[in-house]
């Protein structure tokens, strides 16, 4: 998601508190909203596929590979 389309969220937000929006307005404010969510939730997944965990007997577990998507197709 681009900054453009978060600074779009944030106008909708201001104008939805001092004058209230249109109901098309409200659609697209819901709708870069899901678009928001969407992305969070996509670099929150990537990040956790990224994880490895060292484990006392030295082994080297892939978060990623063993609960994740990574290397699943």
């Amino acid at each position: 998601m681009n900054q453009e389309r978060i600074d779009r969220i944030n106008t909708l937000y201001h104008k939805s508190k001092s004058v209230g929006l249109t109901e098309e307005e409200k659609a697209e404010q819901q709708a870069l909203r899901q678009e928001y969510i969407l992305s969070i939730r996509n670099s929150l997944r990537g990040n956790l596929n990224n994880i490895s965990i060292q484990e006392a007997d030295g082994s080297v577990t892939d978060l990623g590979k063993k609960y994740g998507d990574v290397g699943k197709e």
